[in-house]
């Protein structure tokens, strides 16, 4: 069950959206209008080893990929750079923030490991998160977030309408009319 109102939000993509390009637009306008975004937008492709992400907190890069092993072609994941980005997405959330974005869920966050704590650590500060979730991924989305989540189309119109309700909600600081399924579950 979906609950337009919670404040975790999957923009669910498919091969042919860019939802890295929405979020950063999306991160750049929040800040432009005084807004504290926290969190990572990925950048850079594994075709290429060029696999990265851009602080958005900060504008800084990370380089997310290992190193090519002689001869191969794309690239991997590398860990413990993915949780050395988290680690510093979480000490600026520890700062505040009015909402936080999540690069990617995938098979590491499935598992237990990846970004799984920096969206528990924001939720557990009842600050808004938004999360880029392949269609392919859903499913496991939907296991890891309890259900607990919003599905978005990944257009920008989709997150807007989102944060607005969000943000609304946030800003005036009043119980709404009814308990929403992600409140009831807090």
């Amino acid at each position: 069950m979906f609950d337009a109102q919670c404040d975790l939000a999957a923009l669910v993509y498919d091969d042919r959206d860019d939802p890295d390009a929405i979020l950063r637009d999306f991160a750049g306008e929040l800040k432009a209008h005084g807004a504290r975004v926290v969190g990572m937008v990925q950048t850079g492709q594994c075709a290429d080893s060029s696999l990265s992400a851009v602080l958005v907190h900060s504008g800084e890069t990370l380089l997310l990929a290992q190193p090519p092993a002689p001869g191969a072609t794309g690239c991997k994941l590398d860990l413990s750079r993915l949780q050395d980005a988290g680690v510093r997405v979480a000490d600026a959330l520890a700062e505040g923030a009015d909402l936080v974005i999540v690069n990617r869920f995938g098979k590491r966050e499935r598992d237990g490991k990846g970004l799984g704590f920096v969206i528990e650590r924001a939720l557990d500060a009842d600050i808004p998160v938004v999360i880029a979730v392949s269609r392919q991924s859903f499913a496991d989305w939907i296991k890891f977030a309890g259900g607990m989540s919003v599905k978005l189309a990944c257009d920008r119109h989709a997150l807007d309408a989102w944060w607005r309700n969000v943000s609304l909600r946030t800003a005036a600081r009043i119980a709404p009319d009814h308990i929403t399924v992600c409140e009831a579950f807090k």
